[in-house]
């Protein structure tokens, strides 16, 4: 693949406008204009710079043994100086709000939302109403502030992480949205942009309870909430909301584990899917695992009261 075909796929992949991805390799717009026509050829070290940026958003970059080691041991360090993250999060109202607004506002982003995350505060926070906004995008607000609000509550009971959760999960997820809330799907389903084939809907009471039983493992946490996380995804046992399920379930099991949430930024939301959809198809967790780690970081960055890094907000 030429330099060329290189741009035009990350450009693709990513997302991103030309303006963009020229700001994310460090060059001007005309520079990256003339390379993407094929009017020049960037430097070699501008050429591996672009090659490496392909491979991460293609899911061909490979993550070394020792850097995702590495971070899984900065996770246990930073764990360490949390006894309990549950209760943590729920004796302090500001960062237990934070949580309720960050994985509210990604969640739904990363499945298409328009709210903003002022927007997404102003739902949550002031129960507001408004009115240049569609009525599914605020209640998916609220029932998924409501969806976090029972699983933190479930968990600080003690309670296991199984099917009537799931099931539970999802009905307060789709309430007033979906008739079928609650149900798993009785009709096939496609998972849009990719070509994983997903179970067939005879199969998905069968590979729920699978699955569910293999949550239970007691494995490399980090590795074990990557596995468990493409595996439901690839069942896409509702006909609505599976994302938002499966993000919720990696809440749970890290919770459980006494690890901060799995923060997944929107921002970032090609490269997952680029990594789940690897680990989906290839059974190479590797990328994926290298992004729950960070997802993780993040978790901890909200529950340690740290400055928000200020990113750009996809529109």
């Amino acid at each position: 693949m030429t330099i060329q075909q290189q741009l035009k796929s990350l450009q693709k992949l990513s997302g991103l406008t030309q303006a963009e991805l020229a700001a994310r390799l460090g060059v001007t717009f005309v520079a990256l204009n003339r390379w993407v026509n094929g009017k020049a050829v960037p430097r070699p070290k501008m050429q591996e710079k672009i090659k490496t940026l392909y491979k991460e958003y293609s899911g061909e970059k490979q993550i070394p043994a020792t850097v995702l080691e590495a971070k899984k041991q900065l996770i246990a360090a930073t764990g360490k100086k949390h006894k309990n993250v549950l209760k943590e999060i729920l004796d302090n109202p500001d960062i237990r709000d934070q949580f309720y607004l960050s994985l509210t506002y990604n969640s739904n982003r990363i499945e298409g939302s328009t709210l903003s995350e002022g927007d997404t505060a102003a739902i949550l926070f002031q129960n507001a109403a408004l009115p240049n906004k569609s009525l599914v995008e605020q209640l998916e607000a609220k029932n998924h502030q409501a969806a976090l609000q029972y699983l933190f509550e479930h968990l600080s009971a003690k309670k296991p992480i199984d099917e009537e959760l799931i099931l539970k999960l999802h009905s307060i997820l789709m309430n007033a949205i979906r008739s079928d809330a609650g149900v798993y799907r009785n009709h096939g389903v496609r998972i849009m942009g990719t070509h994983v084939p997903t179970a067939n809907y005879q199969k998905v009471p069968e590979l729920m309870k699978e699955l569910v039983r293999d949550i239970k493992s007691k494995a490399d946490e980090v590795a074990h909430i990557a596995h468990i996380h493409w595996r439901f995804e690839k069942i896409h046992p509702f006909g609505d909301g599976n994302g938002r399920i499966g993000r919720l379930l990696m809440h749970a099991m890290a919770l459980r584990e006494n690890l901060a949430p799995v923060v997944v930024l929107q921002e970032k939301r090609r490269l997952y899917a680029a990594y789940l959809n690897k680990a989906q198809m290839k059974d190479d967790q590797s990328l994926l695992e290298d992004f729950v780690c960070d997802a993780i970081l993040e978790g901890y960055r909200i529950l340690e009261r740290k400055p928000k890094t200020r990113r750009r907000e996809q529109k």
